[in-house]
């Protein structure tokens, strides 16, 4: 079991959502209430996605459309169509850090940064107990 850290957790900073039709979703979101306030593509080894971050007020979801193929493990889900939680944190390196320290399993081995948002955004993600994500991320 790994050992108790101090994180400096700010919010929960979004709840990733993978869907199947990125303009759909957003739509829908839309007459929830929800903006679109960041879109940007991300590659992965399949091919090109997108990912629409949709905000009302503090609240924000992101939904991402991945490439090609892996459109049908989304399609073929059952139950359990959130992908992650994600925290915002002031020092991302920092948490990292901590995490790795204490016995965590990470996902990543380091920080990946995106350019998402105005500067970019840094993120890791571990897996608690049950295989569930939580995703660490500070926006630059």
């Amino acid at each position: 079991m790994p050992l108790p850290v101090q994180l400096s957790l700010k919010a929960i900073q979004h709840i990733g959502i993978p869907v199947t039709d990125i303009r759909t979703s957003e739509n829908f979101y839309r007459m929830l209430g929800f903006t679109n306030v960041m879109e940007a593509e991300f590659t992965q080894p399949e091919g090109k996605g997108t990912c629409i971050m949709m905000q009302q007020g503090a609240i924000v979801i992101e939904l991402y459309q991945l490439p090609g193929a892996l459109l049908q493990e989304v399609k073929n889900r059952k139950d359990g169509h959130i992908d992650h939680i994600a925290f915002d944190v002031s020092d991302i390196n920092a948490a990292y850090d901590s995490l790795l320290k204490a016995g965590f399993n990470i996902l990543e081995p380091a920080p990946v940064f995106l350019q998402f948002w105005k500067n970019g955004c840094k993120y890791f993600n571990i897996t608690g107990p049950d295989g569930e994500r939580l995703e660490f991320n500070q926006v630059l």
